[in-house]
C-alpha cells in the first residue's frame, strides 16, 4: 500500500512547513502550486522534489493534476490548513498490514474545525466526513465547484481518527473566502445551464440559515454558530445572485 500525499497550495508559506511535517509518514509528497508569490515553493522543496506549478484552472483540475503526478497506488489529500491527529496517523499505518483484497476503494475521515478560537461541534461542520484516502486507479473528481471531492465506485470505510482543520483566522477572511467560493459555484452552475430566479435566491438563503442554525443545531455553538449560519446563508445568497447576474448578462 504505497500512499502519496497530494497537496494543492497557493501562497501558503505560513502553513506549508507544518503541512509537510504532518504528512511526513507518507511514501511520497506531491505538491502542486499555482504561481505563489511568497516562499511556499522554496519551503516545500525542503521536504520533496515533487513540487509542480500548474496554472489555476479550477480546484478539480488542480487535484486531478496532482493525482496524475503521484506514483502511489493510494492518494491521501489534505488542505494547507489541516493537520492529522496522532490517532489518525497510527490508524493509516495499520492499514498497511491488511491485504489489498481486504481494503475498500476509499476511506472517509472526520474533520474537526477550529473557528474563532473554539472547536465547532455542530452547525454542519462536524463530523464533516470527507473522502481523503482512496485508490488512485478507480477514483474520479466530481461535485460542484469549489467543493469537488474524490469519489470511488466501490466500498468505503470510515476511519476513527480525525483531521484538525484550522480555518478562517477572522471574519474578514471568512468574508473573502465566502465571496470567492460563491463566484466559483455560480460560474460552475452557469456552465451547466442553470438559472436562478428571485424566489430561488430568497428561499434558498432562508433555508440555508435555518438548516445550519436549527436543523444542524448551530445554536449549540453559541455566537460562533450564529455567525456560521449567517455566513452560510450569505454564501448561498451570493451564489444564486451571481448566477442570476450571469444569466441576465447572457
Amino acid at each position: 500500500m504505497k500512499i502519496s500525499a497530494c497537496i494543492i497550495v497557493f501562497n501558503e508559506e505560513q502553513n506549508i512547513r507544518g503541512l509537510c511535517e504532518t504528512v511526513a509518514w507518507a511514501d511520497e509528497i506531491v505538491i502542486v502550486d499555482s504561481d505563489s508569490a511568497d516562499r511556499t515553493v522554496e519551503i516545500a522543496r525542503e521536504f520533496t522534489e515533487n513540487v509542480f506549478n500548474r496554472e489555476f484552472r479550477g480546484f478539480k483540475d488542480k487535484h486531478e493534476f496532482a493525482d496524475s503526478k503521484a506514483t502511489g497506488d493510494w492518494i491521501f489529500w489534505i488542505d494547507a490548513d489541516e493537520r492529522l491527529t496522532d490517532e489518525l496517523k497510527a490508524e493509516i499505518e495499520e492499514l498497511k498490514a491488511r491485504s489489498d483484497e481486504e481494503l475498500p476503494d476509499g476511506f472517509r475521515i472526520a474533520r474537526k474545525t477550529e473557528y474563532l478560537g473554539k472547536w465547532i461541534r455542530h452547525s454542519g461542520w462536524y463530523p464533516d466526513h470527507q473522502m481523503r484516502l482512496y485508490r488512485k486507479s478507480v477514483s474520479v473528481w466530481d461535485g460542484i465547484a469549489p467543493h469537488q471531492t474524490a469519489r470511488v465506485p466501490g466500498r468505503v470505510e470510515t476511519l476513527k481518527g480525525e483531521l484538525l482543520h484550522y480555518t478562517k483566522q477572522d471574519l474578514a477572511e471568512h468574508h473573502r473566502v465566502t465571496e470567492h467560493y460563491a463566484t466559483l459555484a455560480a460560474e460552475h452552475l452557469f456552465e451547466k445551464g442553470k438559472t436562478a430566479a428571485g424566489t430561488k435566491i430568497l428561499f434558498s438563503t432562508i433555508a440555508a440559515f435555518l438548516r445550519t442554525f436549527v436543523v444542524k443545531q448551530g445554536f449549540r455553538d453559541g455566537v460562533r454558530g450564529l455567525i456560521i449560519a449567517f455566513f452560510t446563508a450569505y454564501g448561498v445568497f451570493l451564489k444564486y445572485a451571481k448566477l442570476w447576474e450571469l444569466g441576465r448578462s447572457k
